[in-house]
C-alpha cells in the first residue's frame, strides 16, 4: 500500500516543529544541565509577547523578533535568581523550575485572561505542494526550524563561544582551572535556550490557540526529543524529534492519536532503557 506523500510532509513538519520547540530545551538541558520544567511556559510566554505586539499593532514579525530578546531576558532573570544558587541542587531546581512554570502562566492569566486567542498568519493561504494545498506558515515555521539547526551547528562547532561552551560541557572544573567564566556562560546557555523557547512559542502561534496551557502540550514531547537524542547537539535533537514528532504523526494518520502518544511514550522508553543499558556497560 503506497504512502500519501502529502501524509510524509506532515510527519516531516511535526518533527521540524517538535525540534523547534526542543532546541531550546536541548540547551538548557544538555549543555547547563538543568531539568526546565519551565520550558513549556517560556515557550508560553513567546506565544503571548507576539500576541501583545500583534495587538499594539506593531505586526507578527515584530513579535517573532522580539518574542526571543524579552523570553531570553526572562531566562536570564530566571537563572540569577533561580537556578544560579541550586544549580549543585537537581531536585531543588526541578522544583524552581515547576514552581516559576506556575507563576509565568498565572501572570499570563493575570494579564490577558483564561481564554484562548488567535493569530493570523503572516502569510495566509496554502500552496500546492505534491498534488494538495499545504498552508504557507506551517512550511515557514519548518523553513525556520532548519535555520535554527543550522545556526546551532555553526555556533556551537565553528565558533570560539562554541568551543568554550563544549569544553565546559566536557569536564565544568578543567574549564574553571583553565580560566573560562563557566558560570557566566552557563548563564548565557540558559539564557539562550529560553530565547529559543520564545522564538519557538511565537512561530507556531498561528498554527494553534494561544492560551494559559499551550506549553504543557509540548513540554513532554519536547522532552522525550532531547532523551532519545543520540550523542545530543542539534543533530541529534534533530533525530531525537524526527522519532518523537514525525513517529506520532504518522501513527496518528493510520490509528489514533491517543495510540500515537502512548506508541511514542513506549518507543522513547524502550530507547531510554537501552542508551542506560549501554552506558552501565561502559562504566563496568
Amino acid at each position: 500500500m503506497p504512502v500519501d506523500p502529502v501524509l510524509l510532509l506532515d510527519a516531516l513538519a511535526q518533527a521540524l516543529t517538535l525540534f523547534l520547540v526542543a532546541s531550546g530545551l536541548a540547551v538548557t538541558f544538555g549543555l547547563v544541565g538543568v531539568i526546565n520544567l519551565a520550558h513549556g511556559e517560556l515557550l508560553l510566554a513567546g506565544a503571548y509577547t507576539a500576541l501583545a505586539v500583534e495587538r499594539a499593532g506593531l505586526g507578527y514579525w515584530a513579535g517573532l523578533a522580539l518574542a526571543p530578546l524579552v523570553v531570553g531576558l526572562l531566562g536570564f532573570l530566571l537563572d540569577l535568581l533561580v537556578i544560579r544558587r541550586l544549580r549543585e541542587r537537581p531536585l531543588d531546581t526541578l522544583l524552581a523550575t515547576w514552581a516559576a512554570a506556575l507563576v509565568v502562566r498565572q501572570t499570563v492569566v493575570a494579564l490577558f485572561g483564561p481564554a484562548s486567542h488567535t493569530i493570523q498568519p503572516p502569510i495566509p493561504g496554502s500552496v500546492v505542494l505534491l498534488g494538495a494545498p499545504y498552508p504557507v506558515h506551517r512550511l515557514l515555521v519548518m523553513g525556520l526550524a532548519l535555520l535554527v539547526a543550522a545556526l546551532l551547528a555553526w555556533l556551537l562547532f565553528a565558533t570560539r563561544l562554541g568551543l568554550m561552551i563544549r569544553g565546559a560541557i566536557a569536564d565544568r572544573t578543567l574549564a574553571a582551572v583553565s580560566g573560562l567564566a563557566v558560570r557566566r556562560l552557563e548563564a548565557l546557555a540558559f539564557a539562550f535556550g529560553a530565547g529559543l523557547a520564545g522564538l519557538a512559542g511565537a512561530a507556531t502561534a498561528p498554527l494553534l490557540s494561544v492560551d494559559p496551557q499551550m506549553g504543557l502540550g509540548f513540554l513532554l514531547p519536547a522532552f522525550l526529543a532531547v532523551l532519545v537524542a543520540p550523542g545530543g547537539g542539534p543533530a541529534g535533537t534533530a533525530i531525537g524529534a524526527a522519532l518523537v514528532g514525525g513517529g506520532e504523526s504518522l501513527v496518528a494518520a493510520f490509528a489514533s492519536p491517543v495510540l500515537a502518544q502512548l506508541a511514542v511514550l513506549a518507543g522513547a522508553v524502550v530507547l531510554l532503557r537501552r542508551v542506560a543499558g549501554r552506558r552501565a556497560g561502559r562504566e563496568r
